[in-house]
């Protein structure tokens, strides 16, 4: 049984260490069929990017011509290798790693990378070079292009640039005027790949360059316009991230029973499945680092993690919501809203964009796409139909949400107000208590917010809450034979007696206040008929609620 590959990043190492790899060597051929050399591949954060590079590095490295077969002879591509095998100088940058504390921080991490990859490079092909630390990036960079162009006449570079916009993106978070000053017309980054182009007429053949969002690209790469972007092309749809296939390949080689693999298959696709890049690509696809982290901790632990969502990737995109505020005001907020509900938001997709100017609506939809809490899910009119592509996404939304809430209402639910919502609920099946917080952001939002108010407003307040109730299983208008009760909370672990709840919500303005017995019907009507349906009939313990805001105040009814 070969090991996971959770956390690995260079194939070498994963191949001589004996990990399991997802082959995905086929995307060599079809990126050296494209008719450009220069191209520009974008993905979510920990989505693989830094291993698929590895074996870009690996393959082309004229350095491993003798390793060829130990490192890809079982792949697609050791079966099928292409005539550029082996044949390049490779020259990699990786900028994920810059201190961005500052514009003056980041100029000099950004030439410090510059500086030890090309000093690596040097010593690697045995170049007659020195590295001057004291000279600008752009400078060296120049300088290795004219030794290189003499000292091997005939050869040629293969540049792979890991991660190009991070320290741009993370400098955007906090600071724009710094960024500005980064990627001006004199800046020390926009002048590093205008040298980056000039080698492409003698000595640079190929570029692979891989990043999060094409939000730097007018700006920091515009003297840098020569790379196809492929990121929504349907031929590199599932280049990164595992199909379905592939999962069950990676699941079966781990010698986990059918019996498991049935338990805990629908879990994975609940949380880590759902991306789609590209509007005609073939399937959706599952995030692969998402995945890895869950089997390493199901093999170890040999159950399903209490944790579903890895805490260095959480990390890493609650890091992203600083560039959510680059959007301000109501557009944001009606996005985010929109999105949580679970409305799809029909959207063309900004191709490249520059946050130097005022974010728009279709900007920020675009930006939520990039970098994975939006991915295609339809399309209508030729356009993409854009939707949260999981669970994992759902909660960091949620945990978002409630953040612009509490900004807005001076109201902060603390850890011992969600342990009181926890027991209550797991032990009795009550939600007096997580009503009564309903109640307080309901009552603390202003008046202008009441404009708004309906139904779903309403739910996602609470679904928003409840999403922070972690041994609960929170299922929103889940299909159940057609029908779609609003909301279930079903415990993770069963075994150990917890209640679970059912919900039906409705909405009545202030003014309408007379018709709160009808509204309570209605939804009494609807839970009876949930409580009739076999999958709803099987879950013990069951609790059942009509909730009916009315304006501000909530009224709850249980269903016996």
């Amino acid at each position: 049984m070969k090991k996971l590959p959770y956390g690995i990043s260079n194939y070498e190492e994963l191949v001589e260490d004996g990990y399991y790899y997802v082959d995905k060597t086929k995307y060599i051929k079809k990126l050296e069929n494209l008719p450009e050399k220069r191209i520009m591949f974008l993905r979510p954060r920990k989505f693989g990017k830094t291993l698929f590079t590895s074996i870009l590095e690996n393959y082309y490295d004229l350095r491993k011509k003798e390793k060829f077969e130990k490192l890809y002879g079982e792949t697609y591509i050791g079966k099928n290798p292409t005539e550029l095998r082996n044949k390049y100088h490779i020259l990699r940058f990786n900028f994920s790693g810059i201190d961005t504390s500052d514009g003056d921080s980041t100029v000099r991490g950004f030439k410090r990378e510059v500086a030890t990859s090309i000093k690596l490079f040097v010593e690697k092909y045995n170049m007659d070079f020195f590295v001057n630390k004291e000279e600008e990036a752009e400078d060296i960079l120049d300088d290795l292009f004219k030794a290189f162009q003499i000292q091997r006449e005939t050869e040629k570079i293969y540049v792979i640039i890991d991660e190009y916009d991070h320290f741009a993106n993370e400098l955007l978070g906090f600071n724009v005027d710094q960024f500005k000053r980064l990627v001006s017309q004199n800046g020390k980054v926009r002048k590093w790949y205008e040298i980056l182009k000039k080698g492409t007429e003698s000595v640079v053949d190929r570029i692979f360059i891989t990043g999060v969002a094409p939000i730097t690209l007018d700006s920091l790469t515009s003297g840098f316009n020569i790379a196809l972007d492929i990121t929504r092309d349907e031929t590199f749809n599932e280049m990164l991230g595992f199909t379905k296939e592939e999962l069950i390949e990676l699941i079966d080689s781990q010698g986990i029973i059918n019996e498991k693999e049935e338990e805990i298959l629908p879990i994975m696709k609940e949380y880590y499945d759902g991306y789609k890049f590209s509007l005609y690509g073939n399937e959706n696809i599952y995030n692969s680092n998402m995945c890895l982290y869950f089997l390493n901790t199901y093999a170890r632990l040999n159950r399903i993690p209490e944790q579903l969502i890895d805490v260095n990737i959480a990390s890493d995109y609650s890091k992203l919501g600083k560039m959510l505020d680059l959007c301000k005001g109501e557009e944001r907020e009606k996005v985010i809203e929109k999105t949580v509900i679970g409305e799809g938001i029909i959207s063309e997709i900004t191709e490249k964009f520059n946050p130097v100017m005022e974010f728009t609506e279709k900007d920020l939809i675009s930006m939520l796409y990039y970098l994975g809490y939006l991915t295609i899910e339809d399309e209508e009119f030729g356009k993409p139909e854009l939707n949260i592509p999981n669970k994992v996404m759902k909660e960091l939304y949620s945990d978002y949400f409630l953040n612009i809430l509490s900004k807005k209402t001076d109201l902060v639910i603390q850890e011992s107000d969600y342990n009181e919502m926890l027991k209550e609920i797991a032990l009795e099946g009550k939600i007096d208590k997580i009503i009564d917080v309903l109640k307080e952001y309901l009552n603390n939002l202003s008046n202008r917010d009441y404009i708004k108010f309906d139904e779903k407003y309403v739910k996602l307040i609470f679904y928003c809450i409840a999403m922070n109730l972690k041994i609960f299983r929170l299922k929103s208008e889940m299909e159940v034979e057609r029908k779609y009760p609003d909301i279930l909370l079903i415990p993770k672990n069963r075994d150990k007696g917890y209640k679970s709840v059912m919900i039906e919500f409705k909405y009545l303005k202030k003014e309408e206040a007379n018709k709160l017995k009808e509204k309570q019907e209605e939804g009494i009507i609807q839970l009876k008929e949930y409580a009739e349906l076999e999958e709803i009939k099987a879950i013990e313990g069951l609790r059942k609620y009509c909730v009916v805001a009315v304006g501000a105040d909530v009224i709850v009814s249980e269903i016996k």
